[in-house]
This record gives C-alpha cells, structure tokens and sequence, in this order.
C-alpha cells in the first residue's frame, strides 16, 4: 500500500515540477488533520471513484448489448426490404395476369361454355388455384410490408437509445476522470512521511478486521474448489502483478469486477460485467461456506468485487494506481459473497 501511494504521489509532483505549477491550494491538507482523517478522506475518494467507474462499466456493457442489437436488426431490416422487393415483383406479375385475361375469355366465362362436366372441372381446379396463388400472393405482400415497417421502427427505437447511452458513457467516464482528479490532488498534498503514516494505519485495519472475521468463525475452513473454480482461479492468479486500469478487462490491465468477470469466462462460466450485477444475479453464500472461485463483494452499494483463493484470502484489482494482487479477504468492508457456478434458487411461487 505505502509503495502505492508513494509512487502515485511522487508521480504527481514530478509532473507538477515539471510545468512549474503548484498544487491547488485546495488539495494540501489543513496541519490539524489526524493520520486517521486523512485515510478515512483517501478511502472516501477512492470509494466514490469506484462507484463512478462500476456505473460507467454498466453503461459500457449496456452499449455493448444495444450496438450489438442495432446491427442485428439493420441486417433484419435488410432481409425484410429484399423480402418486400420480391412480394411486390409477385403483385406485379400477378396484376399483369389479371390484366391480360381481362382482354379475352377470363376462366371463368370459359367455365360457363365448357362442353361437358370433366372439362368443366378442370377448369375449376384451375381457377381454385388461380385464386388461392393470388391470395397467398396478397398476404405475402401485405407481410412484408408490415414486417418491414414494424423492424423500421425497431432499428429507429434501438438507434436512438445506442445515442442516449453513448452521451449517458461519455458523461460517466467524465465523471470517472473528476473522481480520479480528486484522488491525484489529496495525494500530491500529502508528503512522505503522511503517505506512510497512512499506509500502516490502513494495514493495521485490515489486520484487526481480519481478526475480527476469524473470531467470529466468519472465515471459511478448507473447501476444494470446483474444476471450473480452479480454472477461474489459475486465471486470476496468473493476472497477478499487471496494473489497475479503470474499465479494462485484460488481458493487460484489469479493473475490479473485469477481472472476475474474465476470470471465469475463461472458466467457461460467463457471469455479468459489474461488481453490482455480480452480487445480484449470482448465487448468495455464507462467508463460512467460501472455496475457492467465489467472489467477495464489498461495501453497501457492491462497488468492489475480489475472488476467494483460500486461506483467507482474495485476488483482486483494488484501485486506481495499484496493481492485481493477492490480499486478506477483509481489505475492505465485506458486504456479502456470491458463487458463479451454482444457479441461484428459484422462486417458488
């Protein structure tokens, strides 16, 4: 942690030196601020850029879903129009039909003067067919018109709500980068000796929650995991070490839930993109009953998601400036732990 917030730190001063432009008055924190302060401060503004980047995440899968649903039904579209263009060639052969028997005897009239009663009936087969060909041809026509009207709509509908979402991602990943702006200006006020102050507080937090969830028999004992859970494990752990990048999901750079979510795609279990779909749509399970695969999810609103690999402890991308790595389960407030591979219950209803 302290490397972490050093390196972010000094990375921010060179930059400043570098344009010759101090910090913003604002970001250099008041001398009365405790060690404690100051962290709860940092951990505030790293919580509230997460919140922004799970939302842009949902946005972006959510664009991901529309674009693809814009095309599909543009192909459809396409199909429909060349459907059309082909009931309407079978309408015009079928006036032309009608317009050159209208200029000698129609089948019907040679119906009336057929000679005897066999001849009579083929000739009323063949009208019967007559018929039923010009009706088949009439709602073929009438059809295509509708389906091609009713996709026309459909591809508007789905185009405008792609442009709502895309202006909806763009203000979101404005948002991302305010947040981020406020974590670089706190940590470019802060010196040294605050940054390290800071970073042992934090693990000596950790450590106590930690303690905390063992006494209280919350952590789970030894549990094998599944196949499918070793593999979304070995994936996991083969991240370790690449670094944090907001809205990524690899293979060079994860943020928190896309790394889960690859994970265990990789796994062959695709879950959804988020932290918060995570915790919603996938199995709830007891911390007490974790194995290996499982994820964790932290905070009240889900906005951190990390996979259990045993002993206690998570893989996960924690945030901004930091990389993927192997932490206690209790870096962060737990709010609950999902499982990828168990379907959850039905209602019964």
């Amino acid at each position: 942690m302290s490397g972490v917030l050093l390196r972010l730190a000094c990375t921010t001063t060179m930059a400043a030196q570098a344009v010759l432009v101090p910090a913003p008055a604002a970001a250099v924190p008041e001398p009365q601020q405790s060690v404690a302060q100051l962290l709860t401060n940092l951990q505030q503004l790293y919580r509230r850029t997460e919140q922004a980047i799970e939302t842009y995440n949902g946005t972006a899968n959510l664009l991901k879903q529309q674009s693809a649903q814009v095309s599909r039904l543009d192909g459809e579209l396409a199909r429909a129009r060349l459907a059309l263009q082909d009931s309407r060639a079978d309408a015009g052969r079928l006036a032309r039909q009608q317009y050159q028997s209208s200029t000698g005897l129609g089948p019907y009239v040679r119906l009336l003067l057929a000679p005897d009663p066999e001849h009579a009936l083929d000739e009323g087969h063949v009208i019967g067919e007559l018929e039923r060909d010009r009706a088949r041809t009439v709602s073929r026509l009438t059809t295509s018109e509708q389906r091609k009207d009713a996709l026309a709509r459909a591809a508007r509908k789905a185009l405008d709500t792609q442009l709502t979402l895309t202006d909806q991602q763009k203000k979101q990943h404005d948002e991302v980068r305010a947040r981020l702006a406020d974590v670089e200006r706190l940590l470019a006020g802060l010196t040294p000796a605050q940054l390290a102050a800071i970073a042992v507080l934090e693990q000596r937090n950790v450590t106590a929650a930690q303690q905390k969830l063992t006494t209280a028999g919350a952590l789970p004992t030894a549990r094998s995991a599944t196949p499918a859970g070793n593999r979304a494990v070995r994936y996991a752990m083969d991240q370790v070490g690449k670094p944090y990048e907001w809205g990524a999901e690899g293979p060079d750079a994860y943020d928190c839930s896309g790394l889960t979510a690859q994970a265990w795609s990789h796994a062959g279990t695709p879950i959804p993109r988020t932290s918060q779909e995570q915790w919603q749509r996938l199995k709830r399970i007891p911390l007490s009953e974790l194995r290996p695969g499982d994820l964790v999810v932290y905070f009240p609103d889900a906005t951190h998601v990390a996979m259990y690999v045993g002993d206690g402890r998570v893989v996960h991308a924690p945030r901004p400036g930091d990389a993927v790595k192997v932490s206690p389960l209790a870096s962060y407030p737990v709010l609950g732990a999902v499982r990828p591979d168990q379907a959850p219950a039905t209602d019964a209803r």
